[in-house]
Protein backbone atom coordinates (compact mmCIF):
# COMPACT_ATOMS: atom_id res chain seq x y z
CA UNK A 1 0.00 0.00 0.00
CA UNK A 2 1.24 3.48 -0.88
CA UNK A 3 1.60 5.94 1.96
CA UNK A 4 -0.48 9.06 1.04
CA UNK A 5 2.03 11.28 2.80
CA UNK A 6 4.83 9.94 0.57
CA UNK A 7 3.48 9.70 -2.98
CA UNK A 8 5.67 7.96 -5.56
CA UNK A 9 8.04 10.22 -7.44
CA UNK A 10 6.60 11.24 -10.80
CA UNK A 11 8.57 12.07 -13.90
CA UNK A 12 8.76 15.87 -13.84
CA UNK A 13 10.42 16.00 -17.25
CA UNK A 14 7.52 14.20 -18.94
CA UNK A 15 4.73 15.89 -17.00
CA UNK A 16 3.23 19.09 -18.52
CA UNK A 17 4.05 22.18 -16.49
CA UNK A 18 1.26 23.28 -14.18
CA UNK A 19 -0.28 26.76 -14.44
CA UNK A 20 1.14 27.75 -11.05
CA UNK A 21 4.69 27.15 -12.29
CA UNK A 22 4.32 29.32 -15.40
CA UNK A 23 5.97 32.50 -14.20
CA UNK A 24 8.09 33.68 -17.15
CA UNK A 25 6.83 36.71 -19.06
CA UNK A 26 8.08 38.18 -22.33
CA UNK A 27 10.89 40.11 -20.63
CA UNK A 28 12.10 36.96 -18.84
CA UNK A 29 12.34 35.04 -22.12
CA UNK A 30 14.09 37.93 -23.88
CA UNK A 31 16.63 38.60 -21.11
CA UNK A 32 17.34 34.89 -20.59
CA UNK A 33 18.06 34.21 -24.25
CA UNK A 34 20.00 37.40 -24.78
CA UNK A 35 22.18 36.35 -21.88
CA UNK A 36 22.44 32.79 -23.23
CA UNK A 37 23.43 34.17 -26.63
CA UNK A 38 26.30 36.26 -25.23
CA UNK A 39 29.57 34.55 -24.53
CA UNK A 40 33.26 34.47 -25.19
CA UNK A 41 32.74 31.21 -27.06
CA UNK A 42 30.35 32.92 -29.50
CA UNK A 43 32.81 35.77 -30.09
CA UNK A 44 35.55 33.22 -30.79
CA UNK A 45 33.39 31.36 -33.31
CA UNK A 46 32.68 34.71 -34.99
CA UNK A 47 36.43 35.20 -35.30
CA UNK A 48 36.67 31.90 -37.22
CA UNK A 49 34.65 33.39 -40.09
CA UNK A 50 37.45 35.66 -41.25
CA UNK A 51 39.68 35.51 -43.18
CA UNK A 52 38.10 32.21 -44.31
CA UNK A 53 35.21 34.27 -45.73
CA UNK A 54 35.22 37.87 -46.90
CA UNK A 55 33.95 40.58 -44.56
CA UNK A 56 30.71 41.16 -46.50
CA UNK A 57 30.02 37.44 -46.80
CA UNK A 58 30.72 36.92 -43.09
CA UNK A 59 28.34 39.68 -42.01
CA UNK A 60 25.64 38.43 -44.37
CA UNK A 61 26.00 34.93 -42.90
CA UNK A 62 25.87 36.36 -39.38
CA UNK A 63 22.64 38.30 -39.92
CA UNK A 64 20.83 35.69 -42.03
CA UNK A 65 22.04 32.74 -39.93
CA UNK A 66 21.07 34.45 -36.68
CA UNK A 67 17.56 35.26 -37.91
CA UNK A 68 16.99 31.75 -39.21
CA UNK A 69 18.59 29.89 -36.32
CA UNK A 70 16.98 32.06 -33.65
CA UNK A 71 13.64 31.74 -35.44
CA UNK A 72 13.86 27.96 -35.16
CA UNK A 73 14.84 28.30 -31.51
CA UNK A 74 11.86 30.57 -30.87
CA UNK A 75 9.44 28.23 -32.65
CA UNK A 76 10.53 25.32 -30.46
CA UNK A 77 10.18 27.62 -27.44
CA UNK A 78 6.56 28.28 -28.42
CA UNK A 79 5.84 24.57 -28.84
CA UNK A 80 7.33 23.90 -25.41
CA UNK A 81 5.31 26.69 -23.83
CA UNK A 82 2.03 25.72 -25.52
CA UNK A 83 2.39 22.06 -24.58
CA UNK A 84 4.02 22.58 -21.18
CA UNK A 85 6.49 19.83 -22.07
CA UNK A 86 10.23 19.76 -21.55
CA UNK A 87 12.62 19.02 -24.40
CA UNK A 88 12.60 15.35 -23.42
CA UNK A 89 8.80 15.45 -23.43
CA UNK A 90 8.71 16.86 -26.98
CA UNK A 91 11.08 14.11 -28.13
CA UNK A 92 8.94 11.43 -26.48
CA UNK A 93 5.75 12.82 -28.00
CA UNK A 94 7.31 12.80 -31.49
CA UNK A 95 9.43 9.64 -31.61
CA UNK A 96 7.74 7.29 -29.13
CA UNK A 97 8.44 6.28 -25.56
CA UNK A 98 11.26 3.80 -26.22
CA UNK A 99 12.98 5.28 -29.27
CA UNK A 100 13.08 8.72 -27.63
CA UNK A 101 15.69 7.45 -25.20
CA UNK A 102 18.31 7.49 -27.98
CA UNK A 103 18.07 11.22 -28.90
CA UNK A 104 17.55 12.13 -25.24
CA UNK A 105 20.74 10.27 -24.33
CA UNK A 106 22.61 11.99 -27.19
CA UNK A 107 21.30 15.29 -25.86
CA UNK A 108 22.72 14.56 -22.42
CA UNK A 109 26.11 13.71 -23.94
CA UNK A 110 26.24 16.87 -26.05
CA UNK A 111 25.15 19.05 -23.12
CA UNK A 112 27.90 17.53 -21.01
CA UNK A 113 30.31 18.37 -23.82
CA UNK A 114 29.04 21.94 -24.12
CA UNK A 115 29.39 22.47 -20.38
CA UNK A 116 32.95 21.19 -20.55
CA UNK A 117 33.72 23.64 -23.39
CA UNK A 118 32.21 26.49 -21.40
CA UNK A 119 34.36 25.66 -18.38
CA UNK A 120 37.46 25.50 -20.58
CA UNK A 121 36.58 28.89 -22.07
CA UNK A 122 36.12 30.41 -18.61
CA UNK A 123 39.30 28.77 -17.36
CA UNK A 124 41.43 30.06 -20.22
CA UNK A 125 39.96 33.53 -19.91
CA UNK A 126 40.65 33.55 -16.18
CA UNK A 127 44.25 32.41 -16.67
CA UNK A 128 44.79 35.07 -19.33
CA UNK A 129 43.41 37.77 -17.03
CA UNK A 130 45.55 36.59 -14.15
CA UNK A 131 48.74 36.45 -16.21
CA UNK A 132 48.37 39.60 -18.32
CA UNK A 133 46.57 41.91 -15.92
CA UNK A 134 47.97 40.83 -12.54
CA UNK A 135 51.30 39.25 -13.48
CA UNK A 136 50.39 35.85 -12.05
CA UNK A 137 52.56 33.28 -13.78
CA UNK A 138 51.96 30.07 -11.87
CA UNK A 139 52.86 26.59 -12.98
CA UNK A 140 50.70 25.69 -15.97
CA UNK A 141 49.18 22.63 -14.30
CA UNK A 142 48.44 24.64 -11.15
CA UNK A 143 46.73 27.38 -13.15
CA UNK A 144 44.62 24.86 -15.04
CA UNK A 145 43.49 23.02 -11.93
CA UNK A 146 42.75 26.11 -9.82
CA UNK A 147 40.79 27.94 -12.53
CA UNK A 148 38.81 24.86 -13.55
CA UNK A 149 37.92 23.86 -10.00
CA UNK A 150 36.92 27.45 -9.19
CA UNK A 151 34.41 27.76 -12.04
CA UNK A 152 33.25 24.18 -11.59
CA UNK A 153 32.63 24.86 -7.91
CA UNK A 154 30.61 28.01 -8.67
CA UNK A 155 28.56 26.10 -11.24
CA UNK A 156 27.87 23.29 -8.79
CA UNK A 157 26.76 25.78 -6.15
CA UNK A 158 24.33 27.41 -8.59
CA UNK A 159 22.82 24.01 -9.44
CA UNK A 160 21.90 23.61 -5.79
CA UNK A 161 19.55 26.62 -6.05
CA UNK A 162 16.43 27.46 -8.04
CA UNK A 163 16.53 27.92 -11.81
CA UNK A 164 13.59 30.32 -11.76
CA UNK A 165 15.19 32.48 -9.09
CA UNK A 166 18.46 32.61 -11.04
CA UNK A 167 16.70 33.72 -14.25
CA UNK A 168 14.31 36.26 -12.76
CA UNK A 169 16.54 37.84 -10.12
CA UNK A 170 20.13 37.54 -11.24
CA UNK A 171 20.01 37.35 -15.04
CA UNK A 172 17.19 39.82 -15.67
CA UNK A 173 17.94 42.38 -12.97
CA UNK A 174 21.72 42.41 -12.64
CA UNK A 175 23.51 40.27 -15.21
CA UNK A 176 21.86 41.62 -18.34
CA UNK A 177 22.60 45.37 -17.82
CA UNK A 178 26.25 44.66 -16.98
CA UNK A 179 26.75 42.43 -20.02
CA UNK A 180 25.14 44.99 -22.34
CA UNK A 181 27.46 47.69 -21.02
CA UNK A 182 30.47 45.40 -21.55
CA UNK A 183 29.49 44.67 -25.15
CA UNK A 184 28.84 48.35 -25.83
CA UNK A 185 32.28 49.28 -24.50
CA UNK A 186 34.14 46.60 -26.47
CA UNK A 187 32.19 47.43 -29.62
CA UNK A 188 33.04 51.12 -29.25
CA UNK A 189 36.75 50.46 -28.74
CA UNK A 190 37.23 47.96 -31.57
CA UNK A 191 34.95 49.78 -34.02
CA UNK A 192 37.17 52.80 -33.48
CA UNK A 193 40.25 50.70 -34.31
CA UNK A 194 38.46 49.37 -37.39
CA UNK A 195 37.90 52.91 -38.62
CA UNK A 196 41.52 53.82 -37.93
CA UNK A 197 42.81 50.74 -39.76
CA UNK A 198 40.78 51.61 -42.82
CA UNK A 199 37.08 50.88 -43.03
CA UNK A 200 36.95 50.50 -46.80
CA UNK A 201 39.88 48.12 -46.96
CA UNK A 202 38.45 45.83 -44.29
CA UNK A 203 34.91 46.05 -45.66
CA UNK A 204 36.01 45.02 -49.17
CA UNK A 205 38.45 42.34 -48.04
CA UNK A 206 37.97 38.99 -49.76
CA UNK A 207 38.14 35.63 -48.03
CA UNK A 208 40.83 33.05 -48.67
CA UNK A 209 38.27 30.67 -50.17
CA UNK A 210 38.33 28.08 -47.39
CA UNK A 211 34.73 28.87 -46.39
CA UNK A 212 31.87 29.79 -48.71
CA UNK A 213 28.76 31.77 -47.82
CA UNK A 214 26.63 28.70 -47.12
CA UNK A 215 29.37 27.06 -45.07
CA UNK A 216 29.60 30.26 -43.01
CA UNK A 217 25.81 30.25 -42.72
CA UNK A 218 25.94 26.69 -41.35
CA UNK A 219 28.51 27.74 -38.75
CA UNK A 220 26.36 30.68 -37.61
CA UNK A 221 23.16 28.61 -37.51
CA UNK A 222 25.00 25.96 -35.49
CA UNK A 223 25.11 28.19 -32.42
CA UNK A 224 21.35 28.82 -31.94
CA UNK A 225 20.63 25.27 -33.16
CA UNK A 226 22.82 23.96 -30.35
CA UNK A 227 20.21 25.39 -27.95
CA UNK A 228 17.23 23.65 -29.61
CA UNK A 229 17.39 20.66 -27.22
CA UNK A 230 17.29 23.06 -24.23
CA UNK A 231 14.83 25.84 -24.98
CA UNK A 232 11.63 24.00 -24.06
CA UNK A 233 13.01 23.26 -20.59
CA UNK A 234 12.73 27.02 -19.92
CA UNK A 235 9.88 28.12 -22.17
CA UNK A 236 7.50 25.61 -20.54
CA UNK A 237 7.59 28.00 -17.56
CA UNK A 238 6.16 30.83 -19.70
CA UNK A 239 2.74 32.46 -19.49
CA UNK A 240 2.04 32.39 -23.23
CA UNK A 241 3.41 30.84 -26.39
CA UNK A 242 3.43 34.21 -28.14
CA UNK A 243 5.61 35.73 -25.42
CA UNK A 244 7.98 32.76 -25.53
CA UNK A 245 8.24 33.03 -29.32
CA UNK A 246 8.86 36.76 -29.60
CA UNK A 247 11.02 37.10 -26.49
CA UNK A 248 13.29 34.19 -27.40
CA UNK A 249 13.62 35.26 -31.04
CA UNK A 250 14.46 38.89 -30.28
CA UNK A 251 16.78 38.18 -27.36
CA UNK A 252 18.86 35.50 -29.03
CA UNK A 253 18.97 37.17 -32.46
CA UNK A 254 20.37 40.42 -31.08
CA UNK A 255 22.95 38.64 -28.91
CA UNK A 256 24.07 36.26 -31.66
CA UNK A 257 24.50 38.99 -34.28
CA UNK A 258 26.31 41.22 -31.81
CA UNK A 259 28.79 38.60 -30.57
CA UNK A 260 29.54 37.08 -33.97
CA UNK A 261 30.05 40.54 -35.48
CA UNK A 262 32.26 41.56 -32.55
CA UNK A 263 34.42 38.52 -33.20
CA UNK A 264 34.78 39.56 -36.85
CA UNK A 265 35.68 43.12 -35.89
CA UNK A 266 38.24 42.06 -33.25
CA UNK A 267 40.06 39.60 -35.51
CA UNK A 268 40.04 42.16 -38.35
CA UNK A 269 41.99 44.77 -36.38
CA UNK A 270 44.04 42.65 -33.98
CA UNK A 271 47.64 41.64 -34.56
CA UNK A 272 47.65 38.34 -36.50
CA UNK A 273 49.74 36.71 -33.78
CA UNK A 274 47.40 37.82 -30.98
CA UNK A 275 44.70 35.44 -29.74
CA UNK A 276 41.18 36.74 -29.15
CA UNK A 277 41.34 36.86 -25.35
CA UNK A 278 44.61 38.77 -25.42
CA UNK A 279 43.18 41.20 -27.97
CA UNK A 280 40.21 41.88 -25.71
CA UNK A 281 42.48 42.41 -22.71
CA UNK A 282 44.67 44.86 -24.60
CA UNK A 283 41.68 47.13 -25.26
CA UNK A 284 41.19 49.98 -22.79
CA UNK A 285 38.77 48.74 -20.14
CA UNK A 286 38.99 45.26 -21.68
CA UNK A 287 39.84 43.62 -18.36
CA UNK A 288 36.55 44.64 -16.75
CA UNK A 289 34.52 43.93 -19.89
CA UNK A 290 36.07 40.50 -20.39
CA UNK A 291 35.58 39.67 -16.73
CA UNK A 292 31.86 40.46 -16.93
CA UNK A 293 31.52 38.40 -20.12
CA UNK A 294 33.23 35.48 -18.38
CA UNK A 295 30.75 35.75 -15.52
CA UNK A 296 27.91 35.78 -18.05
CA UNK A 297 29.44 32.66 -19.64
CA UNK A 298 28.52 30.94 -16.41
CA UNK A 299 24.80 31.09 -17.17
CA UNK A 300 25.48 29.29 -20.47
CA UNK A 301 27.15 26.48 -18.57
CA UNK A 302 24.31 26.51 -16.06
CA UNK A 303 21.75 26.32 -18.87
CA UNK A 304 23.50 23.29 -20.35
CA UNK A 305 23.72 21.43 -17.05
CA UNK A 306 20.16 22.24 -15.96
CA UNK A 307 18.69 21.04 -19.23
CA UNK A 308 20.92 17.97 -19.19
CA UNK A 309 19.64 17.17 -15.71
CA UNK A 310 16.01 17.48 -16.87
CA UNK A 311 16.73 15.07 -19.74
CA UNK A 312 18.56 12.65 -17.44
CA UNK A 313 15.64 12.81 -14.99
CA UNK A 314 13.29 11.80 -17.82
CA UNK A 315 15.25 8.54 -18.17
CA UNK A 316 15.80 7.88 -14.46
CA UNK A 317 13.10 9.81 -12.52
CA UNK A 318 14.08 8.26 -9.20
CA UNK A 319 16.95 10.78 -9.21
CA UNK A 320 15.74 14.35 -8.84
CA UNK A 321 16.59 17.09 -11.35
CA UNK A 322 18.77 18.77 -8.73
CA UNK A 323 20.68 15.56 -7.99
CA UNK A 324 21.31 14.99 -11.69
CA UNK A 325 22.44 18.61 -12.05
CA UNK A 326 25.02 18.30 -9.31
CA UNK A 327 26.33 15.05 -10.80
CA UNK A 328 26.66 16.53 -14.31
CA UNK A 329 28.35 19.68 -12.96
CA UNK A 330 31.00 17.61 -11.19
CA UNK A 331 31.45 15.37 -14.26
CA UNK A 332 31.93 18.35 -16.59
CA UNK A 333 34.49 19.85 -14.20
CA UNK A 334 36.51 16.64 -14.25
CA UNK A 335 36.30 16.46 -18.05
CA UNK A 336 37.47 20.06 -18.35
CA UNK A 337 40.62 19.09 -16.47
CA UNK A 338 41.62 16.47 -19.05
CA UNK A 339 40.03 17.51 -22.37
CA UNK A 340 41.73 20.22 -24.47
CA UNK A 341 39.62 22.66 -26.42
CA UNK A 342 40.13 21.79 -30.07
CA UNK A 343 38.12 20.88 -33.13
CA UNK A 344 35.39 23.37 -32.25
CA UNK A 345 33.99 23.85 -35.75
CA UNK A 346 33.57 20.10 -36.50
CA UNK A 347 32.03 19.69 -33.05
CA UNK A 348 29.41 22.37 -33.73
CA UNK A 349 28.59 21.03 -37.18
CA UNK A 350 28.33 17.47 -35.87
CA UNK A 351 25.77 18.68 -33.34
CA UNK A 352 23.83 20.35 -36.11
CA UNK A 353 23.84 17.13 -38.11
CA UNK A 354 21.94 15.41 -35.29
CA UNK A 355 19.68 18.10 -33.89
CA UNK A 356 18.68 20.05 -37.01
CA UNK A 357 16.83 17.05 -38.51
CA UNK A 358 15.69 15.93 -35.05
CA UNK A 359 13.86 19.20 -34.53
CA UNK A 360 12.82 19.44 -38.15
CA UNK A 361 10.68 16.36 -37.47
CA UNK A 362 9.45 17.74 -34.12
CA UNK A 363 8.37 21.03 -35.70
CA UNK A 364 6.75 19.21 -38.62
CA UNK A 365 4.73 17.10 -36.21
CA UNK A 366 4.06 19.53 -33.34
CA UNK A 367 4.71 23.00 -34.73
CA UNK A 368 1.11 23.48 -35.81
CA UNK A 369 -0.52 23.10 -32.40
CA UNK A 370 -1.25 19.38 -32.69
CA UNK A 371 0.02 17.54 -29.62
CA UNK A 372 -0.54 13.90 -28.75
CA UNK A 373 -0.97 12.98 -25.11
CA UNK A 374 2.11 11.19 -23.86
CA UNK A 375 -0.02 8.38 -22.45
CA UNK A 376 -1.28 7.50 -25.93
CA UNK A 377 1.97 7.52 -27.91
CA UNK A 378 3.49 4.24 -29.15
CA UNK A 379 6.81 2.78 -28.11
CA UNK A 380 8.29 3.94 -31.40
CA UNK A 381 7.04 6.14 -34.20
CA UNK A 382 8.84 4.40 -37.04
CA UNK A 383 8.10 7.11 -39.62
CA UNK A 384 9.46 9.91 -37.41
CA UNK A 385 12.53 7.82 -36.52
CA UNK A 386 13.27 7.06 -40.18
CA UNK A 387 12.88 10.70 -41.17
CA UNK A 388 15.37 11.72 -38.49
CA UNK A 389 17.94 9.16 -39.64
CA UNK A 390 17.43 10.14 -43.29
CA UNK A 391 17.86 13.81 -42.30
CA UNK A 392 21.21 13.05 -40.66
CA UNK A 393 22.33 11.12 -43.74
CA UNK A 394 21.28 13.99 -46.01
CA UNK A 395 23.14 16.49 -43.84
CA UNK A 396 26.42 14.57 -44.10
CA UNK A 397 25.93 13.75 -47.78
CA UNK A 398 25.54 17.44 -48.61
CA UNK A 399 28.55 18.34 -46.46
CA UNK A 400 30.61 15.77 -48.36
CA UNK A 401 29.44 16.20 -51.95
CA UNK A 402 27.74 19.61 -52.14
CA UNK A 403 29.33 21.86 -49.48
CA UNK A 404 28.62 25.00 -51.47
CA UNK A 405 24.87 24.78 -50.80
CA UNK A 406 25.20 24.13 -47.08
CA UNK A 407 23.76 21.30 -45.00
CA UNK A 408 21.61 22.72 -42.21
CA UNK A 409 18.79 24.36 -44.17
CA UNK A 410 18.27 21.57 -46.74
CA UNK A 411 18.24 18.90 -43.99
CA UNK A 412 15.82 20.98 -41.94
CA UNK A 413 13.49 21.58 -44.90
CA UNK A 414 13.58 17.90 -45.89
CA UNK A 415 12.63 16.58 -42.45
CA UNK A 416 10.13 19.35 -41.71
CA UNK A 417 8.15 18.95 -44.93
CA UNK A 418 8.01 15.15 -44.79
CA UNK A 419 7.15 15.15 -41.08
CA UNK A 420 4.35 17.63 -41.69
CA UNK A 421 2.98 15.56 -44.58
CA UNK A 422 3.08 12.32 -42.58
CA UNK A 423 1.87 13.59 -39.21
CA UNK A 424 -1.10 11.72 -37.74
CA UNK A 425 -4.46 13.31 -38.52
CA UNK A 426 -5.48 14.17 -35.00
CA UNK A 427 -7.80 16.80 -33.69
CA UNK A 428 -6.05 19.44 -31.60
CA UNK A 429 -5.58 18.24 -28.05
CA UNK A 430 -4.30 19.92 -24.97
CA UNK A 431 -2.10 17.85 -22.76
Amino acid sequence: MTNPSNPPMHNQALTPMSASSRVFGWADHASLWFSMGVGLLVIQVGAYLVPAAGTKEALFAIIAGSLIGSGLLAWVAKVGCDSGLSSAGLIHATYGRQFARLPVFLNIIQLLGWTTFELVIMREGTIAIGNQAFGLHLDKSTELILATVFWGGVLTALLAGSMITLVRRFVSRYGLPLVVLSLLWLTWKFAGQWQTTGLNAIWNRQGDGSMGVFSALDLVIAMPVSWLPLVADYSRHGHSGRGALSGTWLGYTVANIWCYALGVVVVSVANPNTDLVSALLLAQGGLIALGLILIDELDNAYGDVYSGSVSAHSIKPSWSIRRWGLLLAVASTLLALVLPMHGLEPFLLTLSSVFVPLYGVILGRMGFGRVTKLASIPKIDSIAACLWILGIALYHALAQWAPDIGSALPALAFTFVLAALTRPRLSPAVI
